[in-house]
């Protein structure tokens, strides 16, 4: 079985390195590629009967526009090399979401951009890279 490698995606500058870095070592070791983008949501987000009714078609377009602004293009850059590649756009939290798509795909290596993110939040609720390092079922690359 060939190695196959997960990337998560977003709009950062952090995740386009990811995605370059990502590209050049399926290259060179003749590997596939998911693109990943997680829509960060919560079953717990809605609490009127309005907010409930609205949900299920707020998803879905959020899930449509990651797919074709974030996912759909990294996967496209990636696949105008030579690399097989497929795009994955999910809900959920975007740590635990990768996790589980790395083990739905099999992948040997998981990798993700480190992020803008300020250091107050961080603190507070901890960075995607740092929760993926203590959870995830695969290595973790985080890109700079």
């Amino acid at each position: 079985m060939s190695a196959v490698f997960l990337v998560g995606v977003d709009s950062s500058a952090a995740s386009s390195r990811a995605a370059v870095f990502v590209t050049e070592r399926a290259r060179a070791e003749r590997a596939a590629v998911v693109v990943a983008h997680v829509v960060p949501w919560s079953p717990f987000g809605a609490t009127t009967t309005e907010e409930n009714e609205r949900r299920h078609p707020t998803r879905e377009a959020e899930l449509a526009r990651g797919k074709r602004d974030i996912a759909a293009p990294a996967a496209e850059a990636i696949r105008v090399v030579g690399v097989d590649v497929q795009a994955v756009v999910r809900h959920g939290h975007p740590a635990q979401t990768l996790c589980d798509l790395a083990e739905e795909h099999e992948v040997t290596q998981l990798v993700v951009g480190r992020t803008g993110e300020t250091r107050l939040r961080a603190a507070l609720f901890g960075s995607v890279p740092s929760s993926l390092v203590q959870i995830s079922p695969v290595p973790v690359t985080v890109v700079p």
